[in-house]
């Protein structure tokens, strides 16, 4: 039980600090700045690895969690239960932020800016040079300590802010799904649920074509399966 509310708070934060960190953007006119955002999404994700990682492995991400168990490095039967913490996690922070900022547009929802094409390769590209980081630096399906926190954390830091202005740059489907209903827009959300999960699940044969079995196919242990 406390892997599950371990994704859920971690899931909350990157949601309530990422998206919020968009609509407080909007609602001050620019005081955050699209560095700002970029920023926001990679320390928090790096945060959330620091106190969760040793705890749930610090997933925060359906796309994630689908990923590290078809590189063999987490139990089937563990996913409904992730998938569910980290999609509630979300929507709770969305919740919330339609509270404080009633009148927000998009609550930080992740709309193409250019065509549904360039948005749909760039998500798919993004999250899987995201998930290969993930894959290369975490240790079995627990992203933990100060190699991963950082790394994965700069990632994320460093897609948001070259490719944010196009496609959002989510790489998360919690983090798009959320304020994307919560918000009512939902043109566009089949972009940022199918392009991050093909783009996750691609880093997998991507990772075992360069590492082996050092990526995938290592046994289980008894907290992973």
């Amino acid at each position: 039980m406390n892997k599950y509310f371990s994704e859920f708070l971690g899931t909350f934060a990157l949601a309530f600090a990422g998206t919020g960190a968009i609509v407080i953007n909007t609602a001050t006119n620019g005081a955050v700045s699209h560095a700002g955002i970029a920023l926001t999404f990679g320390l928090i994700v790096l945060a959330m690895i620091y106190t969760f990682g040793d705890v749930s492995g610090a997933h925060l991400n359906p796309a994630v969690t689908m990923a590290f168990t078809l590189a063999r490095r987490f139990g089937w039967r563990e996913v409904p239960a992730y998938l569910a913490s980290q999609i509630s996690g979300a929507f709770v922070a969305s919740g919330l932020l339609r509270l404080l900022f009633p009148s927000d547009a998009t609550l930080g929802a992740t709309l193409p800016a250019g065509s549904v094409i360039q948005s749909f390769v760039l998500e798919t590209v993004l999250t899987c040079l995201l998930m290969l980081v993930i894959l290369s630096v975490s240790t079995g399906a627990k992203e933990k300590g100060i190699t991963a926190g950082i790394a994965i954390g700069a990632v994320v830091a460093l897609e948001a802010m070259f490719a944010g202005p196009i496609c959002g740059a989510s790489m998360n489907p919690a983090r798009s799904l959320a304020p994307a209903v919560v918000s009512g827009n939902l043109q566009h959300l089949w972009i940022y649920l199918v392009a991050t999960t093909l783009g996750a699940i691609l880093a997998v044969p991507v990772c075992c074509g360069v590492r082996g079995t050092e990526c995938c196919g290592r046994s289980l242990t008894r907290a992973e399966s």
